[in-house]
C-alpha cells in the first residue's frame, strides 16, 4: 500500500513538473499604431494561472481591462487524449504622445511557479494632417487612385560598395488600406549573388510613415545580395498587380436606411511598377595576399588535426572551421599541403550552420580533410592559410595556425615498413640473403660433347638477337608515347576531357531527375575540374581573373573565354538564387558540353 501511495504522488509530481515545462506565456500588440488611436494588448497563458502583474505604463492610457477569457481545447491523437486551456488577458490602451515606447514585461503563476512575458516596443506615429479621410478613401472610384495611395518600394541598405560585400534589398508594399497582390515579379538580381531572407509566415500588415503620410505596409521579400563584379550594375525594376476592394455608396435620394444598407464593393486592379536602382561597386584594392580568393567579410579561423600520433595506413584528418560574417557560403577550401607519401581524398565540406537574415549571412563552414599516411617516420604539415578582405577596416587580413606535427607508427606487418628519409622522400628498406655465396658441386658431374651444346649455335645467337630487334622496335615506336607518359603535366592534361565528360554524365543524370542543386553542382565541378587540368593549375589557387590570364596565353578567343565565365557564374548564382526552369537547366548542359569541345579543338597537346 505504501509503495502504491508513493507511485502514485511521484506520478502526480511528475505530471505536473512536465506540465509546468510545457507553459507558455506571451505578450502581444501592434507594432506601430497612430496617435489617437486605441489598440489592444493581450497577455495568454496555456494554463489556468493567477495574480496576473502588469507594470506600469506611463506613455499609454488604459480604456479598459483586463478583461479575461477562456478558451478550452481537447484532441485525440494516436489514442492518446490531451487537453489545453488558454486563459488571454485584454487591455484596450491608447498613446498619450509620439514616439517609440516600451511596454514592460508582466508576470503571471501558474501551479506555485512564476513566469514572464517578453517586452513590446510599440511605435506611435503621428496622424495624417493633410490626407483625406477613410471613408473618402473607400469611396473612390477606380480612376481616381492615385501613385500615392499604393505603391512598391524596393530599399536598398547601400548603394556604394566593394565587390563582393553584401547589402540588403527590401521590397516594400505601401498602401492606404490593405489589399492583395495577385502577381508578383521580382528582378533577376543580374551580377549578384542572391541569398534569400526568410520572413514569417503569414506576412503581416503594420502601419509605418513614409513621406509624411500613414500607410498600410507588409514586407514582401528581403534578399541579400554580393556584387559579382566591379563597376555600375542596375537592379532591374519589378511589376506587381494589385487588388483593391472598394466600396461604391448610392449617392442622393432614398431614405437613410437605403444609405446604410445599400453599400456594394467593387475590386479594381492596378498594376505598381518598381524603379530600377543603380549600385557602384568599387573594385578590390591591390596587395591581394597569394591565399586570397575572394572571401569579403569578417572571419576567424580555427584549425585542429585528429591525432599527431598514428600507425601507417591509418587515416588522419585535419578540420578548419571558418566563422564569420560575409559571403560566407563563398568561401572556397584553405589549401592543406600533406606529405608527398599521403594518400589525400576530397575534402567534406558542411554549410549546415549558415543563417541568412537581414542584418546579412553569418555563420561557420567546416571542412574536413582527408589523408592516409603509408610510411611511418615524422612528418610535418606546414601551418594553413586563410585571408579575405575587411570590409571595416577596407584591408587584407591573413590568418594562419599552427603547423601540425605528426609522428606515424609502423602498421601491421607487411605494411608500411619502409624507412622515411624526410617528409618528402623515402628508402626502401634492405633485405639480405640467409647465404650469399654458393659452393661448387663436386659430386655427381656429367660432361656433355661440344657439338651437343646449345651455346654458340645459331639458335643460340637468334635468342639474343630477336628479343634486342624487337625492344629497338619497340622502343623506337613507343618512345614518343613513354615521353608524354612521363610529363605528368602533359598526361594531366589530356585526361582532362575524359574525365570531364564522366562528370558530364553524371549532371545528365540529375538533369532526368530534376535535382536542380546537384546538377548544378556537378556542372560546376566539371567545369572547374576540366579548367584545372587542362591549365595544370591546382583547383585551390583556381580563380576567374587566373583562369582568363592563361586562357588569353593559350590563344583562347575572348568569345569562348566568356562562355566559359558565364557557366560559372550561372552555377553559382543558381545554387543559391530562386529556382530555375528545366529548359535552363538544359541548356546549360548543352552551353557546357559544347564549350568543352571547342575547347578542345583551340587547346591540342
Amino acid at each position: 500500500m505504501r509503495k502504491l501511495i508513493f507511485l502514485f504522488i511521484l506520478f502526480i509530481t511528475t505530471g505536473t513538473l512536465l506540465k509546468a515545462q510545457d507553459v507558455v506565456f506571451k505578450a502581444s500588440a501592434p507594432e506601430s499604431v497612430v496617435m489617437g488611436q486605441q489598440f489592444r494588448l493581450t497577455f495568454t497563458v496555456n494554463a489556468e494561472g493567477k495574480d496576473l502583474r502588469v507594470q506600469e505604463m506611463p506613455d499609454f492610457e488604459v480604456l479598459m481591462g483586463p478583461s479575461q477569457s477562456k478558451a478550452y481545447s481537447s484532441s485525440w491523437i494516436n489514442g492518446k487524449a490531451s487537453s489545453e486551456t488558454t486563459i488571454t488577458y485584454t487591455y484596450i490602451l491608447s498613446p498619450k504622445k509620439e514616439g517609440t515606447f516600451n511596454i514592460p514585461p508582466a508576470t503571471i503563476k501558474v501551479k506555485n511557479a512564476t513566469y514572464s512575458s517578453k517586452g513590446l516596443s510599440i511605435k506611435v506615429l503621428p496622424p495624417d494632417q493633410s490626407s483625406e479621410s477613410t471613408s473618402t478613401e473607400n469611396t473612390r472610384a477606380a480612376t481616381s487612385i492615385s501613385a500615392n495611395d499604393y505603391f512598391v518600394r524596393m530599399d536598398v541598405s547601400k548603394r556604394n560598395l566593394f565587390e563582393q560585400e553584401g547589402f540588403l534589398v527590401t521590397f516594400k508594399l505601401y498602401a492606404v488600406q490593405p489589399c492583395t497582390l495577385n502577381r508578383q515579379k521580382f528582378p533577376e538580381f543580374e551580377g549578384f549573388l542572391a541569398q534569400e531572407v526568410e520572413l514569417p509566415e503569414p506576412r503581416q500588415w503594420v502601419q509605418d510613415r513614409y513621406n509624411n503620410r500613414n500607410y498600410w505596409t507588409v514586407t514582401l521579400r528581403q534578399t541579400v545580395l554580393y556584387p559579382q563584379r566591379s563597376g555600375k550594375i542596375t537592379i532591374e525594376g519589378g511589376g506587381f498587380d494589385a487588388v483593391i476592394r472598394l466600396r461604391i455608396q448610392r449617392q442622393g435620394g432614398g431614405s437613410i436606411f437605403d444609405d446604410f444598407f445599400d453599400n456594394s464593393y467593387q475590386n479594381v486592379n492596378k498594376e505598381l511598377r518598381v524603379s530600377p536602382v543603380t549600385i557602384d561597386v568599387k573594385p578590390l584594392p591591390s596587395g591581394k595576399p597569394s591565399s586570397f580568393t575572394g572571401s569579403v567579410g569578417s572571419f576567424t579561423m580555427d584549425a585542429q588535426i585528429s591525432s599527431n600520433v598514428v600507425k601507417a595506413n591509418e587515416a588522419v584528418t585535419v578540420k578548419v572551421k571558418i566563422t564569420g560574417s560575409g559571403n560566407v557560403k563563398l568561401i572556397k577550401n584553405p589549401e592543406v599541403k600533406f606529405p608527398n607519401d599521403f594518400d589525400i581524398y576530397d575534402p567534406k565540406v558542411d554549410n549546415s550552420d549558415i543563417r541568412t537574415t537581414a542584418a546579412g549571412v553569418s555563420g561557420s563552414k567546416t571542412i574536413e580533410y582527408m589523408a592516409i599516411p603509408r610510411y611511418p617516420g615524422d612528418f610535418e604539415i606546414p601551418a594553413i592559410e586563410f585571408s579575405y578582405f575587411d570590409i571595416k577596416s577596407g584591408t587584407y587580413k591573413v590568418l594562419t595556425s599552427q603547423p601540425f606535427k605528426l609522428h606515424v607508427d609502423k602498421g601491421a606487418e607487411g605494411e608500411g615498413t619502409a624507412p622515411v628519409v624526410s617528409n618528402f622522400s623515402n628508402k626502401e628498406s634492405v633485405k639480405y640473403l640467409g647465404q650469399d655465396i654458393r659452393y661448387l658441386k663436386i659430386k655427381n658431374i656429367q660432361f656433355v660433347p661440344v657439338e651437343e651444346l646449345f651455346f654458340g649455335t645459331f639458335m643460340y645467337l637468334m635468342c639474343y638477337l630477336v628479343p634486342a630487334i624487337l625492344f629497338i622496335v619497340f622502343f623506337i615506336v613507343y618512345r614518343k608515347q613513354v615521353k608524354e607518359n612521363s610529363d605528368l603535366a602533359l598526361v594531366r592534361t589530356r585526361k582532362a576531357n575524359k574525365i570531364a565528360v564522366k562528370k558530364l554524365k553524371n549532371a545528365g543524370k540529375f538533369l532526368k531527375d530534376n535535382k536542380k542543386e546537384a546538377f548544378y553542382d556537378e556542372i560546376l565541378r566539371a567545369v572547374w575540374g576540366y579548367l584545372s587540368d587542362k591549365l595544370n593549375i591546382s583547383q585551390s589557387q583556381l580563380t576567374k581573373d587566373n583562369v582568363e590570364n592563361e586562357l588569353t596565353k593559350y590563344g583562347v578567343s575572348e568569345m569562348l573565354i566568356n562562355e566559359f565565365l558565364e557557366i560559372l557564374n550561372t552555377c553559382e548564382f543558381a545554387r543559391y538564387a530562386p529556382s530555375q526552369s528545366f529548359d535552363t537547366m538544359d541548356k546549360l548542359y548543352e552551353q557546357t558540353v559544347e564549350a568543352i569541345s571547342k575547347m578542345e579543338n583551340t587547346i591540342k597537346k
